[in-house]
């Protein structure tokens, strides 16, 4: 039968199938990611989990306003969605969207405080981990680490984490940690206070590509070869900074389509009546580049 409808070019209509299955075959997004940088990403490994479900996306940007994220979370509800995914371009944990929702709700990126919801996020510590065992595995000893907000909660995170490392190698950071902002103009800076402050630095592992691509800019204008008297490591894995900076940077890649793809099978789960609860953190990768290259000249 299946053989024949293709050969007829039947095409099943949508409403009819949500009727008989009480199922809309629809799932909403709801972000407050204007720009996009986190939850584009997202968006695509989700859209590849369930699209092999013939199930459609609603993406709603509710711009950190509590208002309109309630405002779209009744809007989908009214839509009988069969599940939603919240999303955020901040990993900290957040309240609940909404207490005893009649659908499913999966946490990406960001986690919720509720310890039965279902959150899916980057394992921050294992990223920051393996950006100082690679500094360690080329040779550098003299690493120091540059930073976003100290009230930041990626930041706060990724710095313990460095500093863990490096200690458990018996070594300590060559400069105290320089907390400030996301920004390639913060990296200039942080460059200019560890050359004044005359650091003994071969290293610098940074808590952004922003804050990466501005340090390694200063350092090259200040006469320090990159890598050769400075090697770095940035974090993010976003293709404009890491491409376009020179040299081309190793960056930590969280792996943002991977999160969204297993956020949204843990939702095609919860929907066919199988949930899972607590926080889940995938590890990403770091991906090698010039900034780190061993013998570059």
């Amino acid at each position: 039968m299946q053989e024949a409808a293709e050969q007829l070019g039947f095409v099943a209509n949508a409403a009819a199938r949500s009727l008989q299955a009480g199922r809309t075959y629809t799932v909403g997004m709801i972000t407050t990611d204007s720009i996009g940088r986190f939850s584009i990403p997202l968006l695509i490994g989700a859209e590849d989990a369930l699209g092999a479900g013939q199930v459609s996306v609603f993406l709603c940007d509710a711009r950190d306003d509590p208002i309109r994220e309630q405002y779209y979370l009744r809007t989908l509800l009214g839509r009988q969605v069969d599940g939603i995914i919240v999303t955020g371009r901040r990993t900290q944990a957040r309240p609940p969207i909404g207490a005893s929702l009649p659908v499913p709700v999966v946490y990406a990126f960001i986690s919720s405080t509720d310890p039965d919801d279902c959150s899916v996020v980057p394992d921050e510590q294992d990223g920051a981990r393996r950006a100082i065992e690679h500094l360690l595995a080329i040779g550098r000893r003299r690493i120091a680490h540059v930073t976003g907000p100290e009230h930041h909660h990626s930041a706060t995170v990724r710095a313990a984490a460095a500093m863990r490392t490096l200690s458990a190698s018996g070594l300590e950071p060559a400069a105290p940690v320089l907390f400030g902002e996301w920004s390639e103009a913060w990296g200039r800076q942080a460059a200019g206070i560890l050359l004044s402050t005359g650091a003994d630095v071969d290293a610098v592992f940074c808590g952004s590509d922003q804050i990466a691509r501005g340090l390694s800019e200063a350092l090259q204008e200040a006469g320090k070869r990159v890598p050769g008297d400075v090697a770095l490591v940035g974090f993010d894995n976003w293709d404009v900074m890491v491409d376009g900076s020179r040299p081309a940077l190793t960056s930590i890649d969280m792996d943002l389509e991977g999160i969204g793809r297993t956020a949204a099978e843990l939702l095609l789960a919860a929907i066919n009546g199988e949930p899972e609860h607590g926080r889940r953190a995938l590890p990403g990768r770091l991906i090698p580049r010039a900034s780190t290259a061993v013998n570059p000249f």
